[in-house]
Formats: C-alpha cells, structure tokens, sequence
C-alpha cells in the first residue's frame, strides 16, 4: 500500500513516553523515536486513532500541556506519515477487533494491526504487548 521495505509504526505508547521523562520507558522511547526519526528504520507511520489516542492519554495521564503539545508536535512532523483511518481500514479493524476479542486488544490496535498489514509495515515501535507474535517488536 504505503510502505517499502523500510518502514516503522509507532504506537502511542511510545509517543508518551517519548516527551514524558517521568514515564518508565521514556529512555528506550527517546532512542527509538531518535533513531527512527533519523531515518533508520526508513518511513515512518502512525494513525490518526494513535494521534486521537495519545493526546487523550496525554492530557489524563500529566495534565500537562506542555508534554500534550509536544507530543503533538513530534506526531505531526514531516517526517511522520498520519494514515487516516477510512471505511475500509474502519470495517476490518472491526472484524479483527471482535475476532480477538478474548486477547483485549484496544479497537485502535485493531486498526493499526489493519493498517500494517495492509502497508506491510512489520516494525512497531511499541510497549505494548498485543503486537508480540505478529510483528517485530521495537521497543518492549
């Protein structure tokens, strides 16, 4: 779809952590997004449920406005690609959502598991441990 050989995904967990120094991955968040930014893992892709997602979580975890807007900043820089979220994308994240629902997997992973599959995307930058098994793992 989008993506070459190259490419990563990140995850709002370590968008988070990555202006939170407070937050315990924060170390491991900074030097991935560093390096990812960088370049290293070529393209870079997030969602805009992520962006919907780690403001959220931002303004609930801190209350600070000041990391919100960072992290914002960082999510739209021209180095990152904000996939929307369509119809498509929309109904099959909602297939998968229900089909693992036993693993309780959020809908917005749902739709970043829909939108890497469909990018051959298969690096995530990501703590979260949903994604373990059906793409590499940068990060937790």
């Amino acid at each position: 779809m989008w993506a070459g050989v190259m490419a990563v995904f990140i995850d709002t967990g370590a968008f988070m952590a990555y202006r939170n120094k407070k937050d315990v991955y924060h170390s491991k968040a900074d030097d991935l997004l560093r390096r990812a930014l960088q370049g290293e893992f070529g393209s870079i892709f997030t969602t805009d449920f992520i962006y919907d997602e780690t403001l959220t979580l931002a303004m609930v975890r801190t209350g600070n406005k000041i990391i919100a807007k960072d992290i914002s900043d960082v999510m739209l820089s021209q180095r990152i690609e904000m996939v929307s979220i369509d119809g498509i994308v929309f109904e099959k994240a909602r297939e998968l959502f229900f089909r693992l629902f036993d693993k309780r997997i959020s809908f917005t992973d749902a739709t970043t598991m829909v939108v890497m599959q469909q990018g051959n995307i298969r690096k995530i930058i990501t703590f979260d441990s949903h994604f373990k098994g059906m793409f590499e793992v940068l990060g937790g």
